[in-house]
């Protein structure tokens, strides 16, 4: 008898001690629950967005080089300065030009007195038209002559053909060169063009005369232009085509080889599935991810996305959510994958 007592007591002992873990262990799970915001995952109807990436263009861009041959006794601009049409830019050594010109005028002063005694005895009918002809010839010969020693001379100062910013200085003071070498490179940056590829499965959004957004992030600034070109053939490697947007340049803040960041707003209108920006997460890699709300189980669940173009305050998702699930946009900060939350 006393030991059916012994063993009913024990039994109850442990029931009382099952009991209270399990009660301590409901009142922890409660506890521990994180209290967030969830929104529903939705479908928009929305104008489509075309994003890629461009390079900045000057408006004409042009090498400079002398017409005539020689060494270099003068190139005063540095890349980054900017120049003026008509703005001499370098020149050569001009002696043996200067020599050739002399040569040139003594031969054409020769020819011309030849010519005007000559002449009137061609008058007077005493000198017959094949020697008359012969020395009209040979001034004629001596003022070209003259003329292109004149305008070796002239070449030896090389001039801007256009108001530009130098982008490469090519030569130096004491070089040697040729005919056509190239001394600077200049360009036209009061109006600029940024060059974008587009992929084929895109051109059919995109008309000439369409305005763009262009973000530069070398200033931090939001810009606006207009298509201006659409190529015509596609890159065979790439399958992209090739397309120009003309924009002003005040003050002269963009430079060629600056990136432009373009997203082209088209007519046509797409679903898509789009979530509040808040509610995107990113690791340290930068991979993006958001948390999942299970209400079932009243827990929340790391999910990584892929996110495409910003709709006001709410990011496309191109890959990774569903219409009608429930993403985590308040509190996400303070959970890990598969906290249990309580969601409003």
């Amino acid at each position: 008898m006393r030991k059916l007592f012994l063993i009913s007591g024990v039994t109850l002992l442990l029931l009382s001690v099952f009991s209270g873990c399990s009660k301590k262990n409901n009142n922890t799970d409660t506890d521990n629950m994180v209290n967030v915001i969830t929104t529903q995952v939705k479908k928009l109807t929305v104008n489509r967005v075309i994003s890629v990436s461009g390079n900045i263009e000057g408006r004409k861009t042009v090498k400079l080089g002398f017409l005539v041959s020689g060494k270099i006794n003068s190139i005063p601009f540095d890349e980054g300065s900017m120049v003026k049409q008509g703005e001499m830019v370098a020149s050569i050594d001009p002696e043996s030009y200067r020599l050739g010109f002399e040569i040139a005028n003594a031969g054409l002063n020769q020819a011309t007195d030849e010519y005007n005694r000559l002449n009137k005895m061609h008058e007077k009918g005493s000198l017959s038209e094949s020697d008359y002809e012969k020395i009209s010839n040979t001034l004629k010969q001596a003022t070209s002559q003259q003329k292109l020693a004149a305008k070796n001379l002239a070449d030896t100062k090389l001039y801007s053909p256009i108001n530009g910013v130098i982008l490469k200085r090519i030569s130096e003071p004491g070089e040697v060169v040729g005919t056509g070498y190239p001394v600077y490179v200049v360009s036209d940056i009061s109006t600029i063009k940024v060059t974008a590829s587009v992929p084929e499965a895109e051109l059919r959004y995109i008309q000439k005369g369409q305005i763009t957004d262009i973000y530069i992030p070398a200033i931090e600034e939001h810009l606006s232009g207009k298509i201006s070109e659409i190529g015509a053939v596609a890159d065979p490697y790439t399958r992209t085509y090739t397309i120009k947007i003309e924009m002003s340049n005040p003050g002269l803040k963009l430079r060629p080889g600056m990136i432009a960041e373009l997203k082209i707003t088209s007519a046509t209108k797409v679903e898509i599935i789009s979530i509040p920006g808040e509610s995107i997460l990113r690791d340290l890699d930068r991979t993006t991810y958001v948390y999942v709300a299970d209400p079932s189980k009243n827990r929340a669940y790391k999910r990584l996305v892929s996110v495409g173009n910003p709709y006001e305050n709410n990011i496309e998702i191109t890959k990774g959510l569903s219409e009608n699930e429930l993403v985590v946009t308040g509190g996400q900060q303070n959970i890990t994958d598969g906290a249990s939350i309580k969601a409003k």
